[in-house]
């Protein structure tokens, strides 16, 4: 791995909040979830052959139904993402923001080229168009930047994250410069996103990070166990074109101020 790509602090071990003993009578329910997302997202592997002509709102109501069969409510609040070339940009936590960023408005994912090697997940994002970015091969970037300009040019929505590493949402990364150069040259909007986990009570939980070496079962596991837990995602104003000089101070415009989203006020979805 690359010397200079992008690296989180955080670990399961100390960053990860641990669930509560599974009782065995949860162990079916679990199993449940699990297995309803796997077939939603079977469901959209099937599907994408035909996606360009599916409206966005079942694309969007389907994001919802991959997050929700997983145990998990969704509190969106903002206003709707502007339509036409657009760059949504979030903070990441889990491999839950990829399916609340679809929520959002969907849109061409920026993934690392591992990605591809997900089971079942990685064939969907192959499939539905996702670009992908080899962070091994730093000579690569311009290229990619490039194809992610020309989507935006196209009218295609693009979602990004440019922390360029999962962080476990009590601390967050800097925002990369590179992708906001491809908003640069393409002279659409950046639509900044917050996402944050909170469990029933309000309190902010840790639990569905997906950091360091942990493995994607045992962040499943843990999302599919939890009890209460709700994922909150704040729509940010958008960044007109032209609004920022350059990448770097168009980066720091998008950049989330904090992790969590505040009191939930203007909800316009709960899931």
């Amino acid at each position: 791995m690359s010397a200079w790509l992008p690296t989180a602090p955080c670990t399961p071990q100390a960053c990860v909040d641990k669930p509560a003993a599974v009782r065995a009578r949860a162990v079916p329910r679990a199993v449940l979830r699990l297995t309803a997302v796997l077939l939603l997202l079977l469901c959209g592997v099937a599907l994408t052959p035909v996606r360009a002509r599916i409206p966005a709102s079942p694309v969007r109501r389907w994001c919802r139904w991959i997050v929700r069969a997983a145990g998990v409510r969704v509190r969106i609040t903002g206003a709707a993402a502007p339509t036409g070339g657009l760059l949504l940009v979030a903070n990441h936590i889990s491999w839950l923001d990829v399916p609340l960023l679809a929520a959002v408005r969907p849109a061409r994912m920026l993934a690392k080229t591992e990605v591809r090697r997900w089971p079942v997940a990685g064939a969907l994002a192959a499939r539905g168009g996702t670009l992908f970015i080899d962070r091994d091969r730093l000579r690569a970037l311009p290229d990619t930047v490039a194809r992610v300009a020309g989507a935006l040019r196209e009218g295609a929505a693009v979602a990004a994250f440019p922390e360029g590493s999962t962080w476990c949402g009590r601390a967050q990364g800097t925002f990369r410069r590179a992708v906001f150069q491809a908003a640069l040259d393409a002279g659409v909007p950046v639509q900044p996103v917050r996402i944050g986990y909170r469990l029933g009570g309000g309190t902010p939980t840790t639990a569905p990070a997906y950091v360091g070496e942990d493995t994607l079962l045992a962040s499943l596991w843990r999302v599919v166990t939890a009890r209460g837990l709700i994922a909150e995602v704040e729509i940010l104003d958008p960044i007109p074109p032209g609004s920022s000089p350059d990448r770097r101070s168009l980066a720091r415009s998008a950049q989330p101020r904090e992790t969590t989203a505040p009191a939930w006020t203007h909800t316009v979805l709960v899931a």
